[in-house]
Parts: C-alpha cells; sequence; structure tokens
C-alpha cells in the first residue's frame, strides 16, 4: 500500500492510493461555542437535496448533541472501537516540535487503513468499518439536548457545573456534514472507481452511473457521510452545493458561494471557503490571510474532527470552552488546551476574524484589517487582555470588497417615535 503523509497526523500513512491533490481545496470552521442547535442549516440541505422518495432518512448535514447523540446512533463511538480492537492501547499522541507538518504532534495508533490492512478480511476491505442498522439511522439527532448525569446537586445535576473550564453537567452541539477529505475512505474502498475528488477544489463527488450500490463506502466512511438510497439501489453523499461553489447561483453574479447549509446558519457559527493548496506536498499553500488558513494553521483555534481516523478531513472545529478536555482530546487531537485558550482570549486579528462569519454568502478568499480605538479591557487568566473596534474587510476571489464589519457591534437610535414603536 503506498505511503501518504497526513499532516494532521504528522506522520507518512498507508492509503490505497497515490498522493494527488486538487488546485484548490473545499474546507470549513464550525465554531462550535456558538451553535443553538436550530437545525435550520439541516432543513436547508434537505429542502434543497434530499426532499425525494427514497431520501426519507438521508440527512447529508446534521447537528447532533454530544456526547450521546449521533447519526447513524453510535458511529463515532463504533469508529473508535474498531481502531482499538486493532490496536489495543495505541490510541496514543506524541509531543513534536509544532510545525507546517505536524502542527498537533505525531499520532502512533492506527488509521482506519492501516488498521485494515492488519487485520484483512475475505471481502478485501481497505478501511475499517461497518454498515450500520436500520435502526441506527431512525433519529437524526437522537438524545437531543441530553446532558451528561453528576452525582451533585438535586436532580443529579451539579451544583457548580456552569462553572468553567470545564462543566461537570454538559452537552454540546456537534454540527456535520461530509468533510471532503483529503484522503477519503469512501474513495479508498470503493471497487468500482465511482468516487472522485474533483481537482478544481477538493470536493468529492460519486458518479451514480458506474455505483452499483455495494455499500463499500457507507462502510468505509468513519464518519457516515455516503448513504445508500434503496429506491435507486445506488449511494448518495453530500455534493458540497457545488454549483454554488463554481459560481452558477444567480445571486453570486459569478462568485464562488457558500453552501446552502452554511448560509443558512442562524448562529453565525460557519465560515466557508477554499483554501489554496501546495500541489507538491498536499499542504496548504502559506497563506495568512485567507479566513479558514488564518483559523486553522496561524490561530489554530480551529481542529479537525477524529483525526486518527486518518482521512485528512477538510472540516475543522473550534472546540466547546465547557466540555472536559479529555473527551475534546478525543474528538479533536491534542490541540484542543491551545485552541481553547486561543479562543478564550482571542488576539486582535482572531478577534476580528471571528467577526467574518456569516457576514455574506460569498466566499471569503482574503481579509484585511482597519485598526480601531480600543474600547474595553479586563483580566483573562491573570493577563491584561484588550478589545479594540477594529473593522475588518472581506475580498472575493477576484479581490473585490464583498463585506466589512466592526468588532464591536453598532447600536442604531431611531431619532423619531414611528406610531408602532413600544
Amino acid at each position: 500500500m503506498p505511503e501518504v503523509y497526513n499532516w494532521q497526523l504528522g506522520r507518512e500513512m498507508a492509503y490505497p492510493y497515490d498522493a494527488r491533490f486538487p488546485e484548490w481545496q473545499f474546507a470549513f470552521v464550525f465554531n462550535i461555542n456558538r451553535c443553538i442547535a436550530c437545525q435550520t442549516c439541516t432543513m436547508a440541505c434537505k429542502s434543497t437535496w434530499t426532499f425525494s422518495k427514497g431520501q426519507e432518512h438521508m440527512w447529508w448535514n446534521n447537528v447532533e448533541t454530544k456526547p450521546y447523540g449521533g447519526y447513524p446512533q453510535y458511529w463515532d463511538v463504533k469508529g473508535l472501537e474498531l481502531l482499538e480492537s486493532v490496536n489495543p492501547g495505541g490510541q496514543t499522541w506524541s509531543p513534536s516540535k509544532a510545525d507546517a507538518k505536524s502542527p498537533y504532534g505525531r499520532y502512533d495508533g492506527m488509521t482506519i487503513f492501516e488498521g485494515a490492512a492488519k487485520r484483512p478480511t475475505e471481502a478485501g476491505d481497505r478501511a475499517l468499518g461497518y454498515i450500520p442498522t436500520d435502526e441506527e439511522w431512525r433519529h437524526p439527532n437522537i438524545h437531543e439536548d441530553s446532558a451528561t448525569a453528576y452525582e451533585g446537586g438535586p436532580f443529579g445535576l451539579s451544583k457548580s457545573g456552569a462553572n468553567l473550564p470545564e462543566h461537570k453537567t454538559w452537552f454540546f452541539y456537534l454540527q456535520r456534514l461530509c468533510n471532503h477529505c483529503s484522503y477519503p475512505a469512501c474513495l479508498a474502498a470503493c471497487p468500482r472507481n465511482a468516487i472522485y475528488k474533483r481537482p478544481e477544489d477538493g470536493i468529492v463527488l460519486i458518479d451514480q452511473e458506474r455505483c452499483r450500490g455495494y455499500r463499500k463506502c457507507v462502510a468505509a466512511c468513519p464518519y457516515k457521510k455516503s448513504m445508500f438510497r434503496p429506491t435507486t439501489r445506488v449511494s448518495e453523499k453530500c455534493i458540497a452545493c457545488y454549483p454554488r461553489v463554481e459560481g452558477k447561483d444567480p445571486l453570486g453574479g459569478g462568485a464562488p458561494m457558500e453552501t446552502r447549509c452554511m448560509s443558512a446558519c442562524v448562529g453565525k457559527i460557519r465560515m466557508q471557503g477554499l483554501v489554496k493548496m501546495n500541489r507538491e506536498t498536499g499542504d496548504w499553500a502559506d497563506d495568512p490571510k485567507n479566513p479558514l488558513t488564518f483559523l486553522v494553521k496561524v490561530a489554530k483555534v480551529a481542529l479537525p474532527l477524529y483525526p486518527q481516523f486518518g482521512t485528512e478531513p477538510n472540516g475543522y472545529y473550534i472546540p466547546p470552552r465547557w466540555a472536559p478536555r479529555a473527551y475534546l482530546h478525543q474528538m479533536f487531537g491534542p490541540g484542543v488546551d491551545a485552541a481553547i485558550a486561543a479562543y478564550t482570549a482571542p488576539s486582535r486579528e482572531l478577534l476580528a476574524v471571528l467577526q467574518l462569519f456569516r457576514a455574506t454568502q460569498k466566499m471569503i478568499f482574503r481579509f484585511e484589517i482597519e485598526p480601531g480605538k480600543k474600547v474595553f479591557e479586563r483580566d483573562i487568566a491573570g493577563k491584561k487582555w484588550e478589545m479594540f473596534n477594529d473593522t475588518v474587510i472581506a475580498f472575493d476571489h477576484k479581490g473585490t470588497e464583498i463585506v466589512r464589519t466592526t468588532v464591536e457591534e453598532p447600536v442604531i437610535v431611531r431619532s423619531q417615535a414611528h406610531q408602532n414603536s413600544i
């Protein structure tokens, strides 16, 4: 099996195909701290792409309540159990010098591809996986708002559960769609070569004419975002709303636009775009003025979901501040503590970039910051922190300004009372 470099793991790993990288990579960042689980994103996707017969249980985008929720149910627990079964106690990280090739250290455990090679099956599966049962597909957000129990105060709730950094009783919302991975397990597993990664933007698609419904992709994808449609007997998945990414939406005027789930977000937790790739190394190009590159590579406030699976997902998350760190380390890797610290006391530049979340439906390719006056200061973790009312300006793929906003939200006071004013 060929060796490819996975920068999220800080090492080379086995993958069934030689490394091939797109010119641009479709990627996104979710700020878990802001999500209210309104499911507007879920319904925006549902009403656009999966409203037909045979798609009743297809939720390409879903928001699930952790730690108990999942769609399909137990998808993450079962994936972690598979890794543990082939490498007991070995899913660990070694610290290393932080650089572009290993920003989170080195993962010493096995990936789903290496695990499959260690425990080959009669079918010759290229990735550890399983087919979820029909019962596990029944509920897109089972255990919604179910918090962890704690033997403390009344009703089993902690008397000090609201204290940071970790709540005793907690839950959080996890937003999920296809990660359009750099090393997709669905692509690796397909015996028909029906799954491919677009060279222009890295979006992973299924060729419906080549697919024969073997469901190898369903079994292999550790995030379970490839789904089987019984009426057509083929698999389907998130297509990243690629007509909008291509600039074909009439509202965009030819500019690449965010997907339906992203643009519908009420909580302003989502940012999506395209990052320039270094096609020789497979890493993101050095472009700190791209907001996604800044959040992931510079500020390091956004982390990949279950990087230990080895697919190098292109979906990143700002971890929740109140959840137990051990749980978050398992979910997002060893960069959690630094990411939460960066978000809790954001740098001047990071605070400005955070204002761009959902500020426009067009994809942002570059940002600039105009300095403003200091408006607030306080101590955070024993250190002085200052807030400046800077103006952040976003530009599209052609360098045209598409939005500008300030860190401090303006207050508008009407000069004259209207007849219907309260």
